[in-house]
């Protein structure tokens, strides 16, 4: 076996340098309280994508869709377009709702993957997550995932190139016991569900992989058509933390996903409070 050559800029260690050549932007904040980390932000600034099966624009609870493209097939496979806003199947219309009501000053988009009957392909979802991670939006809620294998090493190279380029991508879990993707990568933030009827409690959870709990049970959100309904599921609590994100990203913009992580895990009810 021979050593490697030896580079002439050593990126990967600190062989040449001193720790203290390191430049770090910014310094500790001191304590973080709920209050320092998004007291008084509404989330302007932040773009957040909702990847999913579209949205419905000018819906009473979802207010202004600033982009809206969907993927769709091309003499090269699939491709993402801009289209007009529009929902498939409601379901993304109603993630929408929950981000805009955490985080009113938000800029939304969305990104359709899902067909009529709320189901998608694997292709679909890597053609659409990609396109939103090259698009560098701040916050990308995922409110679905694939348990088909074949598209895991895919998927974790996305959400690696997501979370180095400052993309948070915050996917739900999915709702029974399966082994899905890419809420099981630890460079999302991944996010199941409480029955408490309270949309702000955020918990961590101390046996991951699920990160955080966030409200997902009879969650009002918007429904066809400008009207309103209740839904239940891990789908509904992604957008709480994708809209609180977006409000600790307003206040404290270019944090990385692992300090955003590290200000939600502080600011979580049962941590903050221990």
């Amino acid at each position: 076996m021979r050593a490697a050559p030896r580079a002439a800029a050593l990126t990967w260690n600190l062989l040449d340098r001193r720790p203290a050549d390191i430049p770090v932007t910014g310094s500790g904040p001191g304590p973080v309280t709920p209050e320092w980390a998004y007291g008084g932000a509404d989330g302007t600034g932040v773009r957040v994508c909702v990847v999913d099966s579209g949205v419905e624009a000018g819906h009473p609870l979802v207010g202004e869709v600033a982009g809206s493209y969907a993927v769709v097939g091309s003499d090269g496979g699939l491709t993402v377009r801009p289209v007009e806003p529009g929902d498939t199947c409601g379901h993304g219309t109603a993630c929408a709702s929950i981000v805009r009501r955490i985080a009113p000053g938000c800029e939304l988009h969305s990104v359709r993957i899902l067909g009529d009957s709320g189901g998608g392909t694997g292709d679909a979802l890597l053609t659409g997550l990609s396109w939103a991670i090259e698009q560098r939006y701040d916050v990308i809620n995922l409110s679905l995932s694939t348990a088909r294998p074949q598209f895991n090493q895919v998927l974790r190279e996305l959400a690696d190139d997501a979370y180095f380029s400052r993309s948070v991508i915050v996917a739900s879990a999915h709702n029974s016991r399966i082994e899905s993707f890419p809420w099981r990568f630890s460079s999302v933030i991944s996010i199941g569900s409480h029955a408490e009827d309270d949309s702000d409690l955020v918990l961590y959870n101390p046996s991951p992989p699920v990160e955080f709990f966030a409200r997902g049970q009879a969650v009002r959100v918007a429904g066809p058509n400008g009207s309103t309904t209740r839904n239940t599921g891990n789908s509904f609590a992604a957008p709480h933390v994708a809209g609180l994100s977006a409000l600790v990203l307003g206040k404290h913009p270019r944090l990385t996903t692992f300090e955003l992580k590290t200000i939600l895990y502080l600011t979580a009810a049962n941590v903050r409070g221990a």
